[in-house]
C-alpha cells in the first residue's frame, strides 16, 4: 500500500513537472514570436525613404492621439428641364466625433464616437480613408446623408427642403504622387508618423473624382403636396497638378498648405425632374481645387498638438447643368509618444 502511494504521488508529481516545463516552453515561444515581430517592425519603422537632414521618425514605440473632428457638406445644384428652371442650394449639418487612435511602429488602429448618434439625433454615415507615404497618398471619403436642407426653386415656385426631404450618397477620391518625396512628407503634417525638421516644399501631379447622387424621399412627397421627383446625378474625374509646403519655425512648429487644382476632363452630371433629364455637356472644361492645410505645435519629444484641414470644391459652369460641391473636414487632436 505504501510503494502504490510513493507511485502515485511520483506520478503527480512528474506530470506537475511536465506541465510546468510545456507552459514554459509555450511561454518562452511565444515571448520569442513577440521579439520577433517587434524586431521586424522596428526595422521596417526606421528604413526610411527621406533625407534625415529634412525628415525623421520620432522617438517612441507607440503613439496615442485623442481627435476632436468635425465635418459638412454643402452643394449648388442648377438645370433647366423642359423650360423649367431649377435651382437648389443644400447643405447637411455637421457631423461632429471624437476619437482615439494608437499607432505601434507604424501599425495604426483607432475608434471614433458620435454623441449625437448614440442620442438618435444624428442619421448620417461617412467613412474616411486617408493613405500618406513618401511618394504616393490618397484621400476617400464615402458619405451618406438624409440631413440635407436647404431652398429648392422650380420656376417661381420656392420650397423649403427639411432633413429627411433628400437622400445623398457621394464618394470623393484624391490621389496625388510627390515630386520632392526625399526632403517634403505630407505624413509629418497629417499623421505625425514623421518629424519635419526642416522648410521643403514639393510640386504634384494627381487626381480627383466626385461621384454620387441625390434623389427626393417619400416623405417629401407625403410633406409636400405636387413636390416634384428630382434625382441629381453627380460623375466627374479630373487630372492636374499642384504644390506643397512644410514650413518648419524653430524646432516646436510645423505650418503645412497644399493645393492641387484639377481640370475635369468628363463629367456625366444630370438632372431629372418628373422623369424628363437634362444632361450636362460631356468634355465641358471645369474644375475641381482639393486644399489642404495644418498647424503642429510640438511640446517635447513626447506631447505634440495640432489642427488639420482638408477641403474639395467643384466649380463648374454649363449652360445645361451646374453641380458644385464643397466638402470638409477639420480636426484637432492631441498626441503623446511612448
Amino acid at each position: 500500500m505504501m510503494r502504490q502511494t510513493r507511485h502515485g504521488v511520483l506520478c503527480a508529481v512528474f506530470f506537475i513537472v511536465q506541465a510546468s516545463m510545456a507552459g514554459l516552453y509555450a511561454q518562452n515561444r511565444d515571448q520569442q514570436i513577440r521579439e520577433r515581430v517587434d524586431s521586424v517592425l522596428t526595422a521596417r519603422y526606421y528604413r526610411t525613404p527621406y533625407d534625415t537632414n529634412y525628415v525623421v521618425r520620432p522617438e517612441g514605440r507607440l503613439t496615442l492621439k485623442l481627435r476632436l473632428n468635425q465635418s459638412g457638406n454643402d452643394l449648388l445644384a442648377r438645370g433647366t428641364v423642359n423650360g423649367l428652371s431649377s435651382k437648389a442650394d443644400l447643405r447637411t449639418s455637421h457631423k461632429t466625433t471624437f476619437s482615439v487612435a494608437a499607432t505601434y511602429r507604424g501599425l495604426s488602429a483607432g475608434l471614433a464616437i458620435n454623441p449625437a448618434k448614440l442620442g438618435g439625433f444624428y442619421k448620417d454615415y461617412e467613412m474616411n480613408l486617408n493613405y500618406y507615404s513618401s511618394r504616393l497618398n490618397l484621400d476617400a471619403s464615402y458619405q451618406r446623408s438624409t440631413t440635407l436642407s436647404g431652398d429648392i426653386k422650380l420656376g417661381e415656385r420656392l420650397s423649403r427642403l427639411e432633413s429627411g426631404d433628400i437622400t445623398m450618397k457621394v464618394l470623393n477620391v484624391v490621389g496625388y504622387y510627390v515630386f520632392n518625396n526625399r526632403r517634403f512628407s505630407y505624413p509629418a503634417a497629417f499623421t505625425q508618423s514623421y518629424i519635419q525638421r526642416r522648410s521643403a516644399g514639393s510640386w504634384l501631379a494627381g487626381f480627383s473624382y466626385q461621384g454620387g447622387s441625390l434623389e427626393t424621399t417619400n416623405e417629401l412627397r407625403q410633406r409636400v403636396t405636387n413636390a416634384p421627383d428630382t434625382r441629381i446625378y453627380i460623375g466627374h474625374v479630373g487630372i492636374g497638378g499642384g504644390y506643397a509646403y512644410n514650413w518648419v519655425i524653430g524646432e516646436k512648429w510645423l505650418l503645412h498648405f497644399s493645393m492641387l487644382p484639377t481640370f475635369v476632363l468628363y463629367n456625366r452630371n444630370n438632372i431629372t425632374i418628373n422623369g424628363e433629364r437634362r444632361q450636362a455637356q460631356h468634355t465641358r472644361m471645369n474644375m475641381i481645387f482639393n486644399e489642404r492645410a495644418a498647424i503642429i505645435r510640438n511640446f517635447s519629444s513626447r506631447y505634440f498638438a495640432g489642427i488639420t484641414l482638408t477641403m474639395n470644391n467643384s466649380f463648374f459652369d454649363d449652360n445645361n447643368v451646374v453641380i458644385n460641391q464643397n466638402k470638409w473636414r477639420l480636426r484637432g487632436f492631441f498626441g503623446m509618444r511612448l
